[in-house]
C-alpha cells in the first residue's frame, strides 16, 4: 500500500484537501486557520505544503494528509486512504494482490448494491402514502431527516428490489452476499421503513427495516446480516452525521436504537450514535475515540443495561475513553419517547450523565439490603469487583471510601477485601491501557524544545547534560540524540540519520518555522532554557505519579518491605522536585 499512499499523495495538494474543512490563510511559505479540533479563537493551525504535512498548535496534532482525514472523519488508515483515493481518483485494486484484489472487487459491488437500494428505497417511499404517512405522520420525521439519514420503503412485494438490481446487472450471489435478500433468494425487507446503516465516510453497508404494519408473527426489526461490509461489532450508527457535533462538544452519547438517533439528531442533538443495542465492543470505542475521549451511554437501567454498563468499564479503560451513564427519567423508555414529551428532559438527562463506576456502585446500592449483613457481603463483593479493574489508584480509592460510607464499613475492611479476594479477575484487566494513557506524556513541552533547537544551532550546549531517556518515545529520543552528535548544524530537511522519523522531524521543523523563526537569538536561547526545565519537571512528575502507584499496590498486596523501598525513592524525589521549585 505504500505505493497507493504516494500516488494518493503525489495527486493531492494537502492544502486543498484541508482547505475543505478549515479556512486557510496564506502565511509566508505556510497557511493558517482555526484549528478544527479544539474551541480557539485564534489561528494556530499550520499546514505546510512544501513538507505536505500540517500541525494544530492547540492541540498538539500534526502529520500528513492521511492523519488529518484520520483525525477530522474518524478513521482507520485504510478508510482514510480509500477516501483520499477516491478523491484523487487512485484504483486501489491495481496496487492490491491478487486475493486483495478480488476482495475489493467485491467489496466495491456490495457498496454499489447497497447505495442503490438505499435510492430504491427512497423512490419507494414517496410513492407509498401508507408509508408517507408512518414516517412523516406517525414517526413524526421531518423532510430534512428523511434525507439526511436516507430513509426509505421496502415494498411488500417479495421481488420489487431483486428485480430493480438484476436490471442493474447484479447476480443472485451478489445481492445474498450484501444482505439484501433471505434463502429464498426474495428481498429481505419487505413492508418496512428503510434505515441505511452508513460507515463512517457515509457509504450503505446495511439496513435497519422497521415493520409499519403491526404484525405479531413478524418481528419489528430487522437487521442486515454479517457481511464483507458489514460488521455489527464494529459499526457504529450515525456516526457520519454526528461526528462534526462530537468533535464540537468533546462528547458523544451512545443510545441504544437507531430510531432514538434520528430522534435527537431532529431535535438538534447532534452528538448521538448507537451500537447493536447494548453489545458494545471494544471496536465501537476505537471508532469515537478519534473524536473524543469522553463518552455517555444512555442505556437502560434494568439487569440487562446494569450488565452492559458494567462490561463497558474495562473496554473504555482499556481504549483511554472516559465513561459516564445518562439515567432515563421513569416516564420514558428511551430517548425518543422522551423527545417527544419535552426536548428539555433529554437535555437535562445527557447534562446530568454520572461516572459510570459511581452508576453502577449506586444500582448495586439499591438492589440490595444494606442493613443486613450477607446484602453488605453481596454489596460490597459486586462494587469491589468494578473499582478493581481501575487502573488509576486515587480512583480506585475514590470509590472505595464512597463503598465504605454506603456499606457502613471500613476503607480497611474493603482494602483488605479487595486484595484477598478475585486475585484472578485483578490479574486479567490489570494494565490494560498503555501507561501513556494513564499517565499524561508531556509531548507538549518535548515538541517545542526540539523544535528550536533543531534550527539553533546555538541552543545545543545546553543539551550537554540532558538524559535522552527524559524523553518520551523513539522519535524523540532520536532527535535528542542527533541534537548531542551534531551540536553544530541547523536543520533546515530531514537528515539521513533521521529518515526513519521523517513525518515527525517535518512536523517538528513546521512548529520552529511557526513559532520560532522570527525570535532572535537571545530568546529562544532562554526558551531553550525554559523548555529543558519545565521537560526535567515533567519528567520527575511523572516518575512520581508512577512511584505512588506502585507504593499503593504494595500497601494494598501488605508487601512492607516493598514499599518501604518505593517510599524512600519517593521521598527522595520528592525532595528534588521541591529544590527545583525554589
Amino acid at each position: 500500500m505504500q505505493d497507493a499512499k504516494e500516488e494518493v499523495r503525489a495527486r493531492l495538494n494537502i492544502e486543498d484537501v484541508i482547505g475543505e474543512y478549515v479556512q486557510l490563510k496564506r502565511a509566508g511559505r505556510n497557511f493558517k486557520g482555526i484549528s478544527p479540533f479544539t474551541s480557539e479563537k485564534t489561528p494556530s493551525f499550520y499546514v505546510s505544503p512544501d513538507k505536505h504535512i500540517w500541525h494544530d498548535f492547540s492541540s498538539n496534532k500534526g502529520g500528513d494528509i492521511f492523519t488529518f482525514v484520520m483525525e477530522v472523519e474518524g478513521l482507520d488508515f485504510r478508510a482514510s486512504l480509500e477516501h483520499l483515493a477516491r478523491k484523487a481518483g487512485v484504483d486501489l485494486s491495481m496496487y492490491d494482490t491478487k486475493g486483495s484484489q478480488e476482495i475489493a472487487r467485491r467489496k466495491k459491488r456490495l457498496l454499489l448494491a447497497n447505495e442503490l437500494a438505499a435510492n430504491y428505497y427512497q423512490q419507494s417511499l414517496i410513492k407509498n402514502p401508507r408509508a408517507v404517512q408512518y414516517v412523516f405522520g406517525d414517526r413524526g420525521l421531518s423532510k430534512q431527516i428523511v434525507t439526511d439519514f436516507k430513509i426509505g420503503y421496502a415494498p411488500t412485494i417479495g421481488n420489487a428490489l431483486t428485480q430493480f438490481l438484476t436490471k442493474k446487472g447484479f447476480t443472485t450471489q451478489e445481492l445474498s452476499q450484501a444482505g439484501l435478500v433471505n434463502r429464498f433468494n426474495t428481498d429481505l425487507f419487505r413492508g418496512r421503513m428503510t434505515i441505511p446503516l452508513m460507515d463512517g465516510t457515509g457509504q450503505v453497508i446495511g439496513f435497519t427495516g422497521r415493520i409499519i404494519v403491526d404484525d405479531p408473527k413478524a418481528p419489528k426489526y430487522l437487521n442486515t446480516p454479517q457481511t464483507l461490509i458489514y460488521d455489527k461489532g464494529r459499526h457504529v450508527f450515525g456516526l457520519s452525521q454526528a461526528k462534526e457535533a462530537i468533535r464540537s462538544d468533546d462528547y458523544a452519547v451512545i443510545v441504544e436504537g437507531n430510531l432514538d438517533v434520528i430522534s435527537s439528531h431532529q431535535v438538534g442533538v447532534a452528538q448521538v450514535v448507537a451500537t447493536a443495542g447494548t453489545a458494545m465492543t471494544e471496536n465501537h470505542l476505537r471508532a469515537l475515540i478519534r473524536l473524543t475521549t469522553h463518552v455517555r451511554l444512555a442505556f437502560d437501567g434494568d439487569k440487562a443495561g446494569l450488565a452492559a454498563t458494567e462490561r463497558a468499564i474495562p473496554i473504555a479503560q482499556s481504549v483511554g475513553i472516559d465513561l459516564s451513564i445518562v439515567s432515563m427519567p421513569d416516564s420514558a423508555k428511551d430517548p425518543d419517547e422522551l423527545i417527544k414529551q419535552d426536548l428539555k428532559l433529554w437535555l437535562s438527562a445527557i447534562e446530568k450523565a454520572e461516572p459510570a463506576v459511581e452508576w453502577v456502585i449506586k444500582q448495586y446500592s439499591v438492589r440490595e439490603d444494606l442493613k443486613s449483613a450477607a446484602g453488605k457481603r453481596r454489596f460490597t463483593t459486586s462494587a469491589l469487583d468494578v473499582v478493581r479493574i481501575l487502573q488509576d489508584s486515587v480512583e480506585r480509592e475514590h470509590y472505595i471510601t464512597k463503598i465504605a460510607g454506603l456499606s457502613g464499613s471500613s476503607v480497611d475492611a474493603l482494602k483488605e477485601k479487595l486484595a484477598n479476594s478475585g486475585e484472578k479477575t485483578k490479574k486479567s484487566y490489570k494494565n490494560t491501557a498503555p501507561q501513556s494513557e494513564i499517565i499524561q506524556d508531556p509531548a507538549y513541552y518535548q515538541d517545542n524544545l526540539l523544535a528550536v533547537a533543531l534550527i539553533d544551532d546555538a541552543t545545543h550546549d545546553l543539551f550537554r547534560s540532558v538524559d535522552i531517556e527524559t524523553f518520551n518515545g523513539e522519535e524523540r529520543q532520536a532527535v535528542v540524540k542527533y541534537i548531542l552528535e551534531n551540536s553544530d548544524k541547523t536543520v533546515k530537511d530531514t537528515p539521513e540519520q533521521l529518515q526513519k522519523y521523517d513525518m515527525y522531524v517535518k512536523i517538528l521543523l513546521l512548529k520552529a518555522d511557526a513559532r520560532y523563526a522570527d525570535w532572535n537569538d537571545q530568546d529562544r536561547y532562554f526558551e531553550t532554557a525554559r523548555l529543558l526545565r519545565q521537560v526535567a519537571k515533567e519528567h520527575k512528575k511523572k516518575q512520581k505519579d508512577i512511584l505512588t502507584e506502585q507504593l499503593r499496590d504494595a500497601e494494598t498486596l501488605g508487601d512492607d518491605t516493598k514499599a518501604n523501598d518505593i517510599r524512600k525513592k519517593l521521598n527522595k524525589l520528592i525532595k528534588e522536585i521541591k529544590s527545583g521549585q525554589k
